[in-house]
């Protein structure tokens, strides 16, 4: 039976790290794969070397095919089913966009907002559009029992990944999940006026960079949620131009920008006569990764 150095020697071999994706390592892929074929399991994050299950004949044959595929490019978490995001253990899936670290930072500063209401004593009613396998809305649902979550996406597949998601985590009686394009499933008069935080992570990447991504995001993953037209804004002015309609006077809307993005979106926020303030989020190197502004 090869030990677990063995078999590291052989991903090192081939890997290559991703920026989008920082907590993935060959020792700590190869202990989400060794779960996996142990039948746990289990995101990266949460894949710890230490004391791993004992392989048996079968294991070792499932856990080969799996590096084999991870080889030929297929997402970690498309291998385990499973990602994590803001502490949680998602399922992940091929017919939704996998959670990003980066998205974190929208979720961080979006939930500090959304405490801060839930803290007036109110019920806060949030939104959360282009929701993917639906990992901000369960995460602020999650996180702030006070918060009243809808979401939704373009995709049927995604939707259903998305409530699958609720009941993994137990939240299917927290959050709704609809299908539909952007804003368009909640144009109704309940809606209008009366929502205390609109959230997105919008398709950003413009369709010339579609063809530089890594193949291992662009044939895997689902191009419309990465596809974010001419110049990758086109989604973020449509959703910039239709949240005040859905916001209450002091309602926040929160999105995530593509690198490079975010200091003239956030300008031309502040421009806008529909927001009052306009706050900037960073990475770690200092680029503007998420945008909340406040509605009039």
């Amino acid at each position: 039976m090869p030990s677990f150095a063995t078999l590291l020697a052989e991903i090192e071999d081939f890997w290559i790290p991703l920026p989008d994706k920082p907590e993935e390592s060959p020792a700590g892929v190869l202990a989400a794969l060794w779960r996996t074929a142990c039948g746990e399991p289990v995101s990266v994050a949460r894949a710890s070397a230490a004391r791993l299950p004992a392989l048996d004949a079968e294991g070792l044959a499932r856990l080969r095919s799996l590096i084999a595929r991870k080889r030929a490019g297929v997402p970690l978490a498309h291998l385990t089913g499973r990602q994590s995001f803001m502490g949680l253990e998602f399922l992940a899936g091929a017919s939704a966009l996998i959670p990003r670290r980066e998205t974190e930072i929208l979720g961080r500063a979006a939930l500090a907002k959304i405490r801060c209401m839930a803290e007036q004593a109110r019920a806060v009613r949030v939104l959360d559009v282009c929701t993917g396998s639906g990992n901000l809305a369960l995460a602020y649902a999650h996180y702030e029992p006070r918060a009243s979550v809808l979401a939704a996406d373009l995709s049927p597949e995604a939707v259903q990944l998305a409530w699958q998601n609720a009941a993994h985590l137990g939240l299917a009686e927290r959050v709704e999940f609809r299908v539909g394009d952007l804003l368009e499933p909640f144009d109704t008069a309940p809606f209008l006026g009366a929502c205390d935080f609109l959230s997105c992570n919008p398709p950003y990447i413009s369709t010339a960079k579609l063809k530089a991504m890594h193949p291992e995001i662009s044939l895997f993953e689902p191009e419309a949620a990465f596809n974010g037209g001419v110049y990758g804004v086109a989604i973020l002015t449509k959703l910039v131009r239709e949240a005040p309609r859905f916001l209450r006077p002091g309602g926040w809307l929160g999105f995530e920008v593509g690198a490079g993005q975010g200091a003239l979106l956030a300008r031309q926020l502040a421009k806008n006569p529909a927001f009052a303030v306009v706050e900037r989020f960073t990475d770690a190197a200092g680029e503007v990764r998420a945008i909340l502004a406040r509605v009039l």
